[in-house]
């Protein structure tokens, strides 16, 4: 194996984010691969279709996304900026060491922690609905070299938002800030929501390129976290339906249509489906960077905006999030009787159970392929061909 292995992660001990600290890479894939495999025979996916799990190009450093928690390791104990910690979700650990990101996202952390400390903030407890910081979101354009700084925090007053800024732009860093951002999340769900918005420093997007084109990113769209990766796995994915032209085809959660742009480099046109707004607006802005005139994006949830589009596609993608994809909507898309539905997954087990839906309504795989995008956990990422059979 060419890929090198570190040493164990400092952090391993408590950190719940990677759970391979310390195998080998041989046996991380190789168990990955043995897993896909299992599920597909307990689904009945002939093992000769599947043509194996393609190894990662890096096992570190290879994030462009990593979402902080605020919190404690032990009640009552000092302020820590990192993951949940392993087996005790509501505990946190401070993860300024970690393996699988850019070296500046460490610097970062590391920084933003000390700051907080010393400024003696609070963080937002989830029972009592009180305190001042929740979140800090670090994404970068692996091609622009760029960083773009989210600190999430409650209304609460008190957060010195100039003293922040400049730390940040005092620090010694490999990429260059794009923009700092404060987002105002006091919803009660211990998610990111994005209530409200203030750019401190720079733009609230940055910039990526993948496949020759360029793509603006904003702070709240969806993209891919590996971009090295991604870009493998979107040009097999498009080999295995090479004739697009002249053809329309549906790009179903389309993210900000990174590959329905690549699609529609040859199509006759393509339709982008997404339910978050933040990525239709990036999709939108995207194509009209790489001067894409036949892209039609729309913002809904795939169920109930379909319906709404007045061509019948030849071509069907899909890249559905980790739940897979409603049978409902599996059942409105097969509907169209298209001769090929591209599925890629980032969940092989929610794929399968798509895949049953599918057979009901005449699809069979003719060919699938697992890559591992994400070394150090548990996901594996899929790309499969469906063509229907009858009808």
């Amino acid at each position: 194996m060419a890929i090198k292995d570190r040493q164990v992660c400092p952090q391993s001990e408590y950190c719940g984010g990677c759970i391979y600290q310390g195998v080998s890479y041989e046996d991380q894939i190789r168990h990955k691969d043995k897993a896909v495999r299992k599920l597909l025979e307990n689904h009945q996916i002939e093992e000769d279709l599947y043509q194996g799990l393609v190894p990662a190009t890096d096992c570190y450093g290879y994030r462009n996304k990593m979402e902080y928690t605020f919190g404690d390791m032990e009640k009552g104990g000092e302020l820590e900026l990192g993951l949940h910690m392993k087996g005790r979700f509501i505990s946190i650990v401070t993860t300024d060491e970690c393996q699988l990101v850019p070296e500046d996202f460490n610097r970062i952390t590391r920084s933003t922690l000390e700051f907080c400390r010393s400024n003696n903030y609070s963080f937002y407890h989830r029972k009592t609905h009180n305190g001042l910081l929740r979140n800090l979101v670090l994404r970068c354009g692996v091609r622009s070299n760029e960083l773009l700084i989210n600190i999430v925090t409650t209304s609460e007053d008190g957060f010195d938002e100039e003293g922040f800024k400049e730390m940040l732009l005092g620090l010694n860093l490999d990429m260059e800030i794009a923009g700092i951002i404060r987002t105002f999340n006091d919803n009660v769900a211990d998610t990111v929501t994005n209530e409200r918005t203030v750019i401190l420093h720079g733009r609230d997007y940055y910039y990526e390129t993948v496949l020759n084109l360029k793509f603006k990113v904003n702070a709240f769209a969806f993209f891919q976290t590996n971009i090295e990766a991604i870009e493998r796995l979107y040009r097999e994915a498009l080999e295995l339906i090479p004739n697009l032209e002249g053809k329309t085809v549906f790009d179903l959660y389309c993210g900000t249509g990174t590959i329905s742009q690549m699609m529609a480099v040859k199509a006759e046109k393509v339709y982008g489906v997404d339910i978050v707004e933040d990525s239709i607006n990036a999709a939108l802005d995207n194509a009209h960077l790489n001067n894409l005139d036949n892209c039609e994006f729309i913002c809904g949830d795939v169920r109930r905006v379909i319906g709404d589009i007045k061509v019948k596609p030849d071509v069907i993608v899909v890249d559905p999030p980790r739940v897979g994809i409603h049978d409902k909507a599996v059942d409105m898309i097969a509907e169209y009787g298209v001769p090929e539905i591209l599925y890629i997954s980032c969940n092989p087990k929610t794929l399968c159970i798509n895949l049953d839906r599918f057979r009901e309504h005449g699809y069979e795989v003719q060919t699938m392929k697992a890559y591992d995008n994400f070394p150090m956990t548990k996901h594996v990422e899929c790309v499969c061909l469906l063509t229907r059979t009858e009808g």
